[in-house]
C-alpha cells in the first residue's frame, strides 16, 4: 500500500529509540524526509538516514533550532510526530514521594517540549496542511500504575492534542493522538527502565516482570508491543489515507483499556 508519504518532510522527537527510532526508520521507508531530534542522536537514527538534530527539547528556544535545522535542510515541513516523553527515571514512586522538582520535570518532558515544538511548527504546517500526531499513553485514560505524574502529564497531552485539533483542522491541519499500551522499548525493557525499577522494588528479574506485565495490565493479547507496531500506525494516520481523522485518541495497547 503507497502511503503518499514520499517527499514529505517530518520531524520526529525523541528519536534516537523506541517509538521514535522506529517511527523516523518507517517514515524515511516511505519516501519521507526525516528529521530527528534528540538528545543524543544514535547510530541506528543516522542509519535510518534521518538528519540528526541534537537537542534538548525541554529547553527554551530548542524547539527552533529542530525548525530551523528541518528548513534549512529541506525548505518546508509537512509532518510532525511529538514522541519525546518518558517518567523522568521515577519509576513506581507513590504520590506522596513526588516533589515539585520531580512534577516539573515530568511535564517539561512530555507536555511543554510538545507544545514548544508544536508552537514553532505550527505556521509552517498551516502553510503545507500538514499533520501532528501526539505520542500519549494508556495511563492518560486509565492511570492506574505509579508515577502519577507521568499518567497527569499524558492526559493533559492528549487534551492539548484534541483542543487544538478543533483550533486547527478547519485551517487544513490535522491532529491527533496515538496511546500506547507497554511497548518493548527502554523505558520498559532497559536495565534502568521501568521494568527494572519494578523488578528491584518487588524482588522479581526484569524478564519475570517484562513477562507478566501485559496480563497485569489487562492486555488480551498477552504481549507487550512492539515500537514498529506504534510507529505503523502512526504512518497510516500522518497519510493522505487519513485525510478525514483528525481531533481523536488511537489506543494500540494489546485491548488493556476496555470502557466505551
Amino acid at each position: 500500500m503507497d502511503l503518499g508519504l514520499t517527499g514529505k518532510v517530518a520531524i520526529v522527537t525523541g528519536a534516537s529509540r523506541g517509538i521514535g527510532l522506529a517511527t523516523a526508520r518507517a517514515l524515511s521507508a516511505e519516501g519521507a524526509h526525516v528529521v530527528g531530534a534528540a538528545r543524543k542522536p544514535s547510530a541506528e537514527l543516522e542509519a535510518t538516514g534521518a538528519l540528526p538534530v541534537a537537542v534538548d527539547l525541554t529547553d527554551r528556544g530548542s524547539a527552533d533550532v529542530v525548525l530551523e535545522a528541518a528548513l534549512e535542510a529541506h525548505g518546508r515541513l509537512d509532518l510532525l510526530v511529538n514522541n519525546v516523553g518518558g517518567d523522568a527515571g521515577l519509576g513506581p514512586v507513590g504520590f506522596a514521594e513526588l516533589s515539585d522538582d520531580d512534577w516539573l520535570d515530568v511535564f517539561s518532558t512530555n507536555l511543554f517540549a510538545t507544545v514548544r515544538v508544536t508552537r514553532a511548527a505550527l505556521p509552517h504546517l498551516l502553510e503545507s496542511r500538514g499533520v501532528v500526531a501526539n505520542v500519549s499513553s494508556i495511563g492518560a485514560r486509565q492511570p492506574d500504575f505509579p508515577p502519577v505524574a507521568y499518567n497527569a502529564a499524558k492526559a493533559a497531552l492528549t487534551a492539548v492534542g484534541r483542543g487544538l485539533a478543533t483550533e486547527v483542522s478547519p485551517l487544513g491541519v490535522r491532529v491527533l493522538t496515538v496511546s500506547p499500551g507497554p511497548t518493548r522499548t527502554d523505558m520498559w525493557a532497559g536495565p534502568d527502565g521501568i521494568g527494572a525499577r519494578f523488578a528491584a522494588a518487588s524482588g522479581l528479574t526484569l524478564d519475570q516482570v517484562l513477562d507478566g506485565a501485559p496480563e497485569h495490565v489487562g492486555m488480551l493479547t498477552g504481549a507487550m508491543i512492539d515500537p514498529a507496531e506504534v510507529a505503523d500506525l502512526l504512518c497510516y494516520l500522518l497519510s493522505p489515507r487519513a485525510a478525514s481523522i483528525t481531533g481523536s485518541d488511537h489506543l494500540i495497547d494489546g485491548g488493556a483499556v476496555r470502557a466505551v
